[in-house]
């Protein structure tokens, strides 16, 4: 499954979240696991915490959403906003978790 519009939104911060947001919903898939947080997007719209669509996006592939996935996605996803000189290992990073 191919969910570029969130990797985008994670990676580079487009395209807005309540872009993103809308996309989610529309786009819903019945990974198991992934069913709380469609219904806490719902709930929250662009509110939603960046933190709930990292933990969405390892659920979506497969992955479970402990604190320390969830913590360290959250430390990639930082290091690619940053446009700094490791932004593509950061990406490879994202990528690689998400294998």
């Amino acid at each position: 499954m191919k969910f570029d519009y969130l990797d985008r939104y994670l990676l580079d911060g487009t395209p807005q979240k309540a872009q993103v947001v809308k996309e989610v919903l529309k786009n819903r898939t019945d990974v198991p696991g992934s069913a709380a947080f469609y219904e806490g997007i719902k709930m929250l719209g662009p509110k939603t915490p960046d933190l709930s669509l990292i933990a969405l996006r390892l659920v979506l592939a497969g992955k479970a959403a402990d604190d320390a996935r969830v913590v360290r996605m959250r430390q990639i996803v930082e290091r690619a906003r940053a446009n700094g000189i490791d932004r593509q290992s950061a990406v490879d990073a994202y990528y690689k978790e998400l294998e």
